[in-house]
């Protein structure tokens, strides 16, 4: 069995986060966000930003409550996991946390990655009293949703639209991740 595992990211995973995200989003995506937008999101210069913006994460985080996980194979960087406390008005963040992201490589996918960077992150925010995590997927993210349900989430009726050169549709979804 290949030597697998999570772990707390590190500055000098910036690159290989960064490296998922992008080929992660290509991947699910095209049919999901408007072409150009994606382009935006994945090109060369949007490259050097997520990059930037993952090792602030892990050199300058919000709180010592925002973390980023990396998943490992071989030592080599699989997918990540980012979340924090709730920003959403309608829940208290003190006891709800977001799951920002889930990102698996896709020459990585359906290996237990996204499993273990799950069950990781659930693991640290029982340590830090939260009771509920709360995710936002694009509606027509099938595998995503599908995903989350299979692990117990729920969509919660929260819905949003963003502006990505015509509307995408988002819906929350979430579960309790209260010990017992």
């Amino acid at each position: 069995m290949a030597d697998v595992g999570v772990r707390p990211a590190r500055r000098e995973d910036a690159d290989a986060i960064a490296r998922v995200q992008v080929r992660a989003w290509l991947a699910s995506y095209q049919e999901i966000v408007p072409t150009a937008a994606l382009a935006e999101l994945t090109g060369p210069q949007a490259m050097e930003t997520w990059r930037e913006r993952w090792a602030e994460a892990v050199t300058a985080p919000p709180s010592p409550r925002h973390r980023l996980l990396v998943a490992v194979e071989e030592d080599v960087v699989t997918g990540f996991a980012a979340h924090a406390p709730a920003e959403d008005p309608d829940h208290d963040p003190a006891t709800s946390a977001e799951l920002v992201t889930l990102l698996v490589d896709p020459d990585h996918g359906r290996a237990g990655h996204g499993s273990r960077l799950l069950a990781a992150t659930v693991d640290l925010l029982r340590e830090d009293d939260f009771t509920i995590l709360l995710t936002w997927v694009f509606e027509a993210d099938e595998p995503l949703r599908g995903f989350f349900v299979s692990a117990g989430w729920a969509p919660d009726g929260a819905l949003r639209t963003l502006d990505m050169g015509a509307p995408v549709n988002m819906i929350r979804m979430h579960t309790d991740i209260s010990p017992g």
